[in-house]
């Protein structure tokens, strides 16, 4: 039982080093959590954000794909789907997405790379399904709001588009980019 309790603590304590920005710290923990009991994803995730905050992309995908293989997780999808984005294979972070989104439908990394996808790759319309699956759970997510109101207004469908930013206004009278795109849509 003493293994399951040291795992967590050094995967926890690999999360605060994280956070504070102390890499070498949180490397360390993280390690040490691969080593305490039996095989998880997360500390690889961890080790995979470390690496990114290095510069290190393929020690990062490797990482990333060794937790995957553990378990296949939104977090990992969403980690391999950033590198892929990073090296310019579209196609593949696409996919990696959107398996990402299949998961767990708030990833936000997932999300918004989606959204800067559709935008760049002109599937805009694809990509509007997982905002409104977003939104279902979180209606009050002025950005996803936002977002899916940016989609509409890219597609011309501006009556669609004013009714999501009115949304926006109504929870958030002072939100400035919803103002100012509903003011575009009026002008």
């Amino acid at each position: 039982m003493s293994g399951h309790l040291d795992y967590e603590i050094n995967k926890e304590l690999g999360e605060c080093y994280l956070f504070m920005g102390e890499l070498e710290k949180a490397e360390q923990y993280y390690k040490k959590a691969i080593g305490s009991n039996g095989v998880h994803p997360d500390p690889y995730i961890g080790l995979a954000t470390v690496a990114i905050q290095r510069g290190a992309l393929e020690e990062a995908m490797s990482l990333y794909k060794k937790a995957h293989k553990i378990e296949a997780t939104d977090k990992s999808f969403a980690g391999i789907g950033l590198i892929e984005l990073e090296s310019g294979n579209k196609e593949a972070s696409y996919s990696m997405f959107t398996q990402a989104l299949e998961v767990n439908p708030e990833n936000m990394v997932a999300l918004f790379s989606l959204v800067r996808l559709g935008h760049e790759m002109e599937r805009l319309t694809d990509i509007m399904p997982y905002l409104e699956n977003f939104l279902e759970i979180d209606p009050e997510k002025a950005e996803v709001r936002y977002a899916l109101a940016g989609c509409l207004t890219c597609l011309d469908r501006r009556e669609e588009a004013k009714a999501q930013l009115e949304r926006v206004l109504e929870a958030d009278p002072d939100n400035e980019t919803a103002k100012e795109l509903l003011d575009q849509l009026q002008a």
